[in-house]
């Protein structure tokens, strides 16, 4: 007859744990039996075993085993009963989410609580009190989307206007006009920091010995990347200049690849996201004149939304450079051309971006002088109390 001493009590409690279903409860009618008389009170006494549980694996021991359809038991996912819970969380937190400002990761970070989540997918999506998953869920649903929620202090801008919120709201306004209508496509657009060429470290780790200069200097050759993203397709394309980024060089790719996305999604209107750089600021005249240009060429409307100071890594486009970034790293950019290449095999959700060099030197700083401006203007409609953060350029200026 089996004894319950300490060691055997704790062998007895290990083993029925490491089993499920049939087996575990077979094992437990099997162990009550080997303890003889009173041995179902012990078994729940000394071991904590569920005396109805007992008794199926008895029934069990004595008529063959029941089959457990585990995969078929238990809650569905919230996904499966909300088939549009995953995407109504994404629109809800996409625009609060900004990227690792060091580029050592492509996590993303946000502002925004679960808790304050699940409020919007009442108060703006119309779910119900009762179906929408609780807190706890909705964080688990964020973290699997990629999505970090832990307050980082280095992502915190250190400085703030006065009007940040104010164009933080007309952004995401603007963004959400612009994914809903099947007549307009949102591109994200900015420049990453000139690369250095050559037998440098970029940090990172490689499996294949990898070996860089010790220091930065006697840099031949500099890389500009930059990009359009169009966030709500994950299309992406980058270009690499041997130069500088200008207001001019910016509109040329831009009407490189407009084409390409007009054949593919039919849209007539375009909403610029940007971060009001030099280039392609909205005080750039430059860059206003071409996109007025632009606009007629193309008979389209160009809408230009821009993210306040100092929160540029709110951009989606900032997400495509902490790939890229990542992508490269612990490798050598010992070329123009091994640049390329390391960009054309990286992938963005999937998707590998078209890339390419220009050739093509631009000047920046070109300016248009005040009276010649003033016939473009005539197209270029500011947002009140917004001027410099919003505008819309339509169409019709013949030059």
């Amino acid at each position: 007859m089996l004894k319950l001493t300490d060691s055997t009590v704790k062998w007895l409690k290990n083993t029925a744990d490491r089993l499920k279903g049939s087996a575990r409860r077979i094992f437990m009618a099997e162990t009550v039996e080997q303890l003889g008389y009173g041995g179902a009170s012990a078994a729940q006494d000394k071991l904590g075993w569920n005396r109805g549980t007992i008794r199926k694996g008895d029934k069990e021991l004595k008529n063959g085993p029941i089959q457990d359809c585990f995969s078929e038991r238990g809650c569905k996912k919230s996904e499966e009963l909300l088939p549009n819970l995953l995407e109504d969380i994404k629109k809800i937190v996409e625009p609060e989410c900004q990227t690792d400002p060091s580029f050592n990761t492509c996590r993303l970070y946000t502002r925004i609580t679960a808790k304050e989540v699940r409020k919007r997918l009442i108060k703006t999506y119309g779910y119900s009190e009762d179906s929408t998953p609780c807190v706890r869920t909705i964080s688990t649903k964020l973290n699997e989307l990629g999505y970090n929620l832990k307050k980082v202090q280095k992502t915190n801008p250190q400085k703030k206007i006065e009007q940040t919120d104010e164009i933080f709201g007309q952004v995401h306004k603007a963004n959400e006009e612009a994914d809903s209508n099947p007549k307009e496509i949102r591109i994200s657009i900015d420049a990453k920091a000139r690369m250095n060429i050559g037998n440098f470290s970029r940090g990172g780790r490689n499996r294949v010995l990898t070996k860089a200069e010790d220091h930065d200097l006697g840099v031949e050759e500099k890389l500009t990347p930059f990009g359009f993203f169009l966030p709500e397709h994950d299309d992406l394309f980058l270009f690499f200049t041997l130069g500088y980024v200008s207001s001019d060089f910016i509109v040329d790719r831009l009407e490189e690849i407009w084409p390409v996305i007009h054949e593919k999604y039919g849209a007539d209107i375009l909403t610029i996201n940007a971060d009001n750089g030099m280039e392609n600021s909205s005080s750039r005249t430059q860059f206003i004149k071409r996109l007025v240009e632009f606009a007629d060429r193309y008979n389209i409307t160009v809408k230009l939304a821009y993210y306040p100071p100092y929160h540029s890594k709110y951009n989606p486009i900032e997400r495509v450079w902490g790939v890229y970034e990542n992508h490269i790293c612990g490798d050598i950019m010992d070329s123009v051309e091994t640049t390329i290449r390391f960009a054309e095999s990286m992938t963005y959700n999937g998707k590998s971006p078209i890339v390419n060099l220009t050739k093509k030197l631009y000047e920046t700083g070109v300016k248009v002088g005040k009276k010649a401006m003033e016939k473009y203007n005539e197209f270029v409609e500011r947002m009140p109390s917004l001027e410099k953060w919003f505008l819309t350029i339509s169409p019709g200026y013949i030059g």
